[in-house]
């Protein structure tokens, strides 16, 4: 039975849905000591010069990669395993091209269908007011840049036109790829989203799959966004 409007939201983590975001920059950890070793040579995208990602570190289960995939959902359907940090790209033939992702810290997971109604190069970022309040030091708003939690791209998740305050994007934190690492976003290597940005127009499906303890989204939660 779907839950009502003020279970949804306490159940996501309405604390971080008040914003841009719904709090996906919240680390799930400690940065690691080896921080630095996640990263590699600096390069550009669209006149911004970032921090490339090191995946000689990465585990290989969380680089992308076609994998067989069996699914009832059409061809360019977006396929979010929050269980398993898998999100899929549906290609025929029972195919799909799979990249590893950061989800939802316990209380913040969420399943269920959206679209991607919007989407952003280089987003801004804007901390909503409970963030803050949990983390003094975020400031009131960030431009879109290297430094920014978002990364380099943003795809805005909608349902029934409403935005649900959750988006899939970049990370400044790569070691956070393969846990539950956010309030509710999907994190992607900053490559990752590049390229599902490109592969994604708007109007393209989103399918989150039910994960222990997620409350459905519900098109009634009415979220504020910018």
């Amino acid at each position: 039975m779907p839950i009502n409007r003020r279970n949804f939201l306490m159940g996501a983590g309405a604390l971080g849905l008040s914003g841009l975001t719904a709090g996906s920059v919240e680390a799930a950890g400690p940065r690691p000591k080896d921080a630095s070793a996640y990263f590699g040579p600096m390069i550009e995208d669209n006149g911004i010069v970032f921090p490339s990602t090191n995946f000689t570190k990465i585990n290989v289960r969380w680089r992308r990669q076609f994998v067989p995939y069996t699914s009832r959902e059409p061809q360019g359907t977006v396929v979010v395993d929050a269980s398993n940090h898998f999100l899929y790209v549906i290609f025929e033939n029972q195919t799909a091209l799979r990249y590893g992702v950061g989800v939802g810290r316990d209380g913040f997971r969420w399943y269920g269908r959206a679209r991607i109604d919007r989407k952003q190069l280089w987003p801004r970022w804007t901390p909503p007011p409970a963030m803050r309040a949990r983390n003094p030091d975020l400031p009131e708003f960030m431009k879109g840049g290297k430094d920014n939690p978002l990364g380099p791209r943003a795809m805005y998740l909608f349902r029934n036109g409403t935005d649900t305050g959750y988006r899939i994007h970049g990370t400044t934190e790569p070691w956070s790829i393969g846990t539950n690492a956010s309030s509710g976003c999907i994190r992607m290597f900053n490559e990752d989203a590049i390229d599902l940005y490109q592969r994604c127009p708007i109007g393209t499906r989103v399918l989150v799959l039910k994960a222990l303890g997620a409350p459905v989204i519900n098109e009634a939660a009415d979220v504020d966004s910018q």
